[in-house]
């Protein structure tokens, strides 16, 4: 608390302040008439103490000797503030039915405080009366006793002679000064599902707030509201919702004002597009409300996978926008009639119809197997058989020749190539198993007893040359 001390109005060596002024000091010393010497009887003394706006007095006793008497009726010192009385004072002591100030500091309610002094006819004895100072001191609007209403929604903020209000973000002052309205239009709901509430929820919503919600889904599609959790907005016995009230409008129709602790019913809207409105007034505690919306739309035929695919996600329906994709079996590729697709997806039409018609899983066909030079191929799996996990036999056919590095075996891969067992996609090769010029050589080392002369005698019309060779 800060002491307001307008040392201008009672020293003139001092510049008087700017403003108005007040008809008695903001600060000083009250005392009975006589003090310290005994008060008469039959007197009767009021002061009228007034402090500027936004401030309040304070004053406070050093001395109180009056006459006790039961609810202080003979002699007492009233304090009141406006219409109420603070206090009636006697006595020098508290009893169970009279208070004497003691220590006590008494406050004024506004920026005015009134102390009256009267002594009755007579007395037993003599009494030396009271001595009291006063001050203004700043009133800290901010602070308030319990169980009253806040000065500010949000922030209060003290300064001296008055106070201010501020907001939490999200929020504007009203044009009240103290009320913090709710910043809650404008909000645009696009998913196919999601939540909305009061600002707050499920804490008390704010006062002096219009709150507009939009939900804008695609045309097909059809917004779902349900009330979920707990539904409390002010209500009258009388009258339809008269303070605080809940409407949906929809381009067909609208529903509701709603208010009150009883969760309305779902709310099918048959629409695209819902503008949710929540207006509150001034006063009120309730805790407001929360819907849960989802969405549906004509369906699209349930798909069925073709042989030897199946279909991705599995749901129990497929409406607008819902999509699926095939996958085939190992093995098996996706054709859209003769042509090979790398994948495929389908997605529902606001009409009830898929985009693209079903696939089918073709089984993989490697091809005729290439040939092999000097070698020849055999199908094991069955007679020109070559789709997937088909099995053929590459063997080589001279005599002299053989198969170096594998052997020879290929099967059908589901990524549509002949495929060796040791991975190999490339032909087997049919090497010699020796140079020519060897193999004569070596025979004649053998067979070297056999050896004899051949005379031959070429005809030589024939025009045929002719010798005689050694073998």
């Amino acid at each position: 608390m800060r002491l307001l001390t307008l040392l201008g109005l009672l020293c003139g060596s001092v510049a008087t302040p700017l403003g108005p002024k007040w008809p008695e000091p903001v600060f000083g010393r009250l005392a009975s008439p006589g003090f310290p010497g005994e008060y008469a009887n039959d007197q009767e003394r009021r002061w009228t103490l007034t402090a500027p706006p936004g401030y309040r007095l304070r004053l406070y006793f050093t001395h109180f000797d009056l006459e006790l008497s039961h609810l202080c009726e003979y002699d007492f010192v009233k304090l009141s503030s406006g219409a109420k009385v603070l206090a009636t004072l006697c006595g020098q002591e508290s009893t169970d039915t009279e208070r004497a100030p003691g220590k006590d500091t008494f406050y004024s309610l506004g920026s005015s405080l009134d102390i009256t002094f009267r002594s009755d006819y007579s007395n037993e004895k003599p009494f030396t009366g009271f001595e009291a100072f006063y001050a203004a001191e700043d009133i800290d609007e901010c602070q308030v006793a319990p169980g009253e209403a806040p000065t500010c929604d949000h922030h209060c903020h003290n300064h001296l002679g008055g106070f201010y209000c501020s907001c939490r973000a999200g929020y504007v002052l009203h044009r009240n000064k103290r009320t913090c309205s709710a910043l809650c239009s404008g909000q645009v709901f696009t998913q196919r599902s999601g939540e909305l509430s009061s600002p707050e929820y499920p804490r008390p919503y704010p006062k002096l707030s219009s709150c507009t919600y939009s939900i804008s889904l695609e045309e097909g599609f059809s917004v779902i509201l349900d009330f979920v959790e707990s539904f409390d907005v002010e209500t009258h016995p009388e009258t339809l919702c008269p303070y605080d009230f809940l409407k949906i409008q929809t381009d067909r129709e609208e529903h509701g004002p709603f208010c009150g602790k009883t969760l309305p019913h779902r709310i099918e809207t048959k629409s695209n597009t819902v503008t949710i409105t929540f207006v509150t007034d001034e006063s009120g505690d309730h805790t407001g409300w929360k819907i849960h919306y989802t969405s549906t739309a004509q369906p699209c035929p349930y798909p069925m996978a073709p042989p030897n695919g199946h279909v991705s996600p599995v749901q129990a329906k497929y409406i607008l926008k819902d999509s699926f994709s095939i996958f085939c079996e190992t093995g098996y590729e996706l054709l859209q009639g003769h042509l090979p697709l790398k994948s495929f997806t389908a997605v529902c039409q606001k009409d009830g119809s898929w985009d693209r018609p079903m696939p089918a899983c073709s089984i993989v066909d490697c091809g005729p197997p290439d040939d092999l030079p000097s070698g020849r191929v055999e199908y094991i799996t069955g007679p020109g058989v070559t789709t997937y996990k088909a099995v053929i036999q590459y063997s080589c056919e001279e005599t002299f020749y053989t198969m170096k590095v594998n052997d020879g075996k290929y099967v059908c891969e589901a990524d549509g190539f002949w495929t060796s067992s040791k991975g190999e996609k490339s032909l087997p090769v049919c090497e010699p198993e020796m140079p020519v010029k060897t193999l004569a050589a070596t025979w004649l080392e053998k067979h070297s007893s056999l050896l004899w002369t051949w005379q031959l005698l070429l005809h030589p019309k024939k025009q045929t040359p002719g010798s005689a060779l050694d073998i």
